[in-house]
């Protein structure tokens, strides 16, 4: 999923972000994508932190998205 989400347009990453419930769904399928594929504690902690609070971090990355192209700590 976090290949899929690299490959598209900032518009679409930014559209996907902005949309309340996708930002959700969007930040946790990415997260979780990442830290197995990395596979370190500090990128499980903040996957588990973003299924909690994701709405939260999404708002966030829509601003980091736009700023440096991909989503924070996520790089």
């Amino acid at each position: 999923m976090e290949k899929w989400f690299e490959k598209q347009s900032r518009l679409v990453q930014i559209l996907l972000l902005l949309i309340p419930g996708v930002n959700w769904v969007v930040e946790v399928l990415v997260r979780w994508s990442h830290a197995l594929r990395k596979g370190s504690l500090v990128k499980y902690l903040i996957a588990i932190f973003v299924t909690v609070f994701g709405i939260v971090v999404g708002w966030v990355d829509v601003i980091w998205c736009l700023l440096f192209k991909h989503l924070i700590f996520c790089d």
